[in-house]
């Protein structure tokens, strides 16, 4: 991606902290930061793309271009909050139900939500959706779930590679009435 559309330097700035933030805290961080992105000059080519705009020892934030639809998948962030804002289009968050109806939110623009470091979620993304991610502390690894063989597992994967989707655990969760 093209980063002439993102004022880096002015991102560095706000990611400054004494340290690691508050899920909401990070949240209002991922709305401030949407105003140093110029959207209009985005490459609104390919599937998207993940810009990292600032990473320090107490936080990390990306802007996340979603030309193509993409569900995230059920993941976990290994202990870091994330606090989300979208710029455009449709994001929708849920946490991982456990003996209760699944509860998906939808966010549209300038919307922003926050999400803890313990809890496991997804997100789905509708085609052209632009979001900024803040998580705090920054990434470490991130925790996949699926169901393989009958059995809910999590896989470790690295912090800057998409999560893949969880088709089975979804169907698993739609089938017993969420």
């Amino acid at each position: 991606m093209d980063t002439t559309a993102i004022d880096i330097p002015a991102l560095a700035e706000l990611g400054a902290s004494e340290r690691p933030f508050r899920p909401e805290e990070a949240a209002d961080r991922a709305r401030r930061a949407a105003a140093f992105v110029d959207t209009a000059a985005l490459d609104r080519t390919g599937p998207g793309s993940y810009v990292l705009l600032w990473r320090n020892e107490h936080s990390e934030a990306w802007l996340n271009t979603w030309w193509e639809s993409r569900d995230t998948g059920y993941h976990d962030h290994q202990g870091s909050c994330v606090g989300v804002h979208v710029i455009e289009g449709t994001a929708w968050q849920e946490g991982l139900p456990v003996g209760g109806p699944r509860r998906a939110r939808r966010y549209g623009p300038g919307e922003s939500f926050s999400f803890p470091g313990s809890g496991v979620h997804r997100m789905d993304h509708d085609a052209g959706a632009i979001t900024i991610h803040v998580y705090s502390p920054p990434l470490q690894a991130i925790g996949h779930y699926e169901i393989i063989d009958g059995e809910l597992h999590r896989t470790p994967g690295p912090p800057d590679e998409g999560s893949p989707a969880s088709p089975r655990l979804l169907e698993a969760l739609k089938a017993i009435g969420g």
